[in-house]
C-alpha cells in the first residue's frame, strides 16, 4: 500500500506543523520538528520514535536509498506522509530541504533526570541566546563524550529547530537539560561535581587547572559571559590565552577548547 499524499501547501495538517516553529506551540503539544535525512538518521540510531514523518522523494538526494529512513520511521511507529514538493517546501525551515521532517517527542529532561556515570563530564552554557551555538556545542559534546549537556537559565529550549539543525541531531543523542543557574549549581555541589567556569577574568589557564573527575565546564554568553553567581560560586575558574585584539572567542569555540583540554587529561591520567 502507497502512502499517502499531499500536494496543497494549504492543507490543515501542514498548519499544524508550522506551529511547532514557535516555542509555546512545542511546549503545548510537547513535541518538536526535525528536519534532514542524516538528523533523523542519528535519532532513530538514539531510539527516538517519530510520531509523523513527512517526505519528499523529488527533494530527495537518493531516494531510492534513502528510503531506509522512511521505513525506520515507520518501523518506529510513525504514520508515513508523502508531500508534493511545493507542499514539503511550506513547512520546512531550513535551506536546502533534502526531503524529510519528522515530528518527534520534545527533547530534555530536569535535572533528576539525568542518568550519569560514577564520573560524570557535564557542560553549563548558562544563558546563551543563539540557537546555533546550542547546537555547535551539542556536535563538540557528543564527539568529547560528554555526558550531558545543561541549560542554565535558558533563552532558547532543546527543541528549537535551530539548536536542532545546529547539533546536527545530535541534541537526540546527547543527554539534555534545563534548569535556572541556581538549581544547576545547588545539584553539582550536592553531587560533588566540581563546577569550571570559563572566563577571562582570571590567571589560571584552561591548560593548568584540574580538569579531571567529576566536573561541569560552564561557559556563558558571548557579550557578558557567565553570571557572578556561577564565578562566585565556581571551584576554579579557568581562562583561555589570548593574544590577538579581539576579546572573546564565540562561545562554542571557547567550549570545545576547554572540554578537549578534559579530554586530552583525562584520557592520560593514571
Amino acid at each position: 500500500m502507497s502512502d499517502p499524499i499531499i500536494t496543497s501547501p494549504a492543507n490543515p495538517r501542514l498548519k499544524a506543523l508550522q506551529t511547532l516553529r514557535r516555542r509555546r506551540g512545542r511546549e503545548q503539544a510537547g513535541l518538536t520538528l526535525l528536519e534532514g535525512y542524516d538528523e533523523l538518521g542519528l535519532a532513530l540510531d538514539a531510539g527516538v520514535r517519530p510520531r509523523e514523518l513527512f517526505y519528499c522523494p523529488e527533494l530527495m538526494l537518493d531516494p531510492a536509498a534513502q528510503r531506509d529512513v522512511v521505513e525506520a520511521a515507520r518501523g518506529a511507529g510513525a504514520s508515513v506522509i508523502q508531500l508534493s514538493r511545493t507542499a514539503f517546501e511550506k513547512v520546512a525551515y531550513r535551506e536546502g530541504a533534502d526531503g524529510f521532517l519528522a515530528v518527534v517527542p520534545a527533547v530534555g529532561t530536569t535535572l533528576d533526570g539525568l542518568s550519569l556515570p560514577d564520573d560524570p563530564f557535564l557542560l553549563v552554557a548558562e544563558g546563551v541566546e543563539k540557537p546555533g551555538n546550542l547546537g555547535a556545542m551539542l556536535r563538540t559534546a557528543d564527539a568529547a563524550g560528554v555526558d550531558a549537556v545543561i541549560a542554565a537559565d535558558p533563552v532558547t529550549d532543546w527543541g528549537n529547530p535551530n539548536v536542532v539543525r545546529g547539533s546536527k541531531g545530535t541534541v537526540f543523542s546527547v543527554p539534555v537539560a534545563s534548569a535556572t543557574t541556581t538549581e544547576t549549581l545547588d545539584w553539582a555541589r550536592a553531587r560533588g561535581i566540581r563546577v569550571v567556569a570559563a572566563t577571562p577574568d582570571t590567571d589560571i589557564a584552561h591548560t593548568d587547572a584540574d580538569l579531571t573527575g567529576p566536573i561541569a565546564v560552564a561557559v556563558g554568553t558571548e557579550k557578558e559571559g557567565l553570571t557572578p553567581e556561577v564565578l562566585d560560586r565556581a571551584d576554579v575558574t579557568v581562562r583561555i590565552p589570548m593574544v590577538g585584539k579581539a576579546n572573546s572567542l564565540n562561545v562554542a569555540t571557547s567550549a570545545a577548547i576547554v572540554l578537549y583540554e578534559a579530554v586530552r587529561q583525562r584520557a592520560t591520567r593514571v
